[in-house]
């Protein structure tokens, strides 16, 4: 009997490591940009460990190569820039993590704001967190859209600015964009964004 148990024991934990590795079925891609330093640890890395256990490979670029800091220590290496992004269609999705490099580099980039409209045009789904919002709202795709951002006064007035309808609220979806106000509501904006791609009719990877 105690054989027994060995065994079924052992057959569950090898089939839990099977799975495990089991490889997972490629969706698609998503861009994340963040600022060069002062990005949030956890507006990049929650989302970003979601979107790769949900099938998507995430490609990390900023305004520079190389190696980024984040305001609590964490680091990510680069090897392309945003400015090197020329190709929308390889993408299904945009994503902004936040923090005080935000405000700093990402703001008032225009490239990026570019990006943002591609996007936008093509109907893909984009996501921006913390103070991220506000470059959606400097692009003009917020007009009458409903959307969050960090409780810092100036953020929420260049969000009004941009002509949104500010909501109070963890995490905000109005169409296909995912707006989140803080750290704190990393995982419920990342599997937002993983609701949006997995509805029907949102753009996907061809490639």
């Amino acid at each position: 009997m105690k054989m027994r148990i060995l065994l079924v024991i052992f057959i569950l934990l090898f089939s839990g490591c099977l799975n495990e590795h089991k490889p997972k079925k490629f969706r698609g891609k998503i861009l994340m940009v963040i600022a060069p330093k002062n990005f949030r640890d956890e507006e990049l890395f929650i989302p970003k460990k979601i979107f790769e256990d949900n099938g998507y490979e995430v490609e990390v670029v900023s305004t520079t190569k190389g190696i980024h800091v984040g305001m609590l220590g964490g680091i990510i290496e680069t090897n392309k820039t945003i400015y090197e992004i020329n190709n929308i269609s390889q993408y299904s999705a945009l994503v902004i993590p936040g923090g005080i490099g935000s405000k700093e580099y990402l703001w008032n980039n225009k490239k990026l704001q570019d990006i943002v409209r591609e996007f936008y045009k093509e109907n893909k789904v984009i996501g921006a967190i913390c103070l991220s919002p506000v470059i959606l709202a400097k692009a003009g795709i917020l007009k009458g859209k409903k959307a969050t951002v960090f409780p810092d006064k100036e953020a929420i007035e260049e969000l009004k600015k941009g002509g949104a309808i500010y909501i109070d609220k963890g995490v905000v979806v109005d169409g296909n964009i995912v707006t989140a106000k803080s750290p704190k509501y990393a995982k419920e904006f990342g599997e937002e964004i993983i609701k949006l791609l997995s509805q029907e009719g949102n753009y996907e990877n061809k490639g």
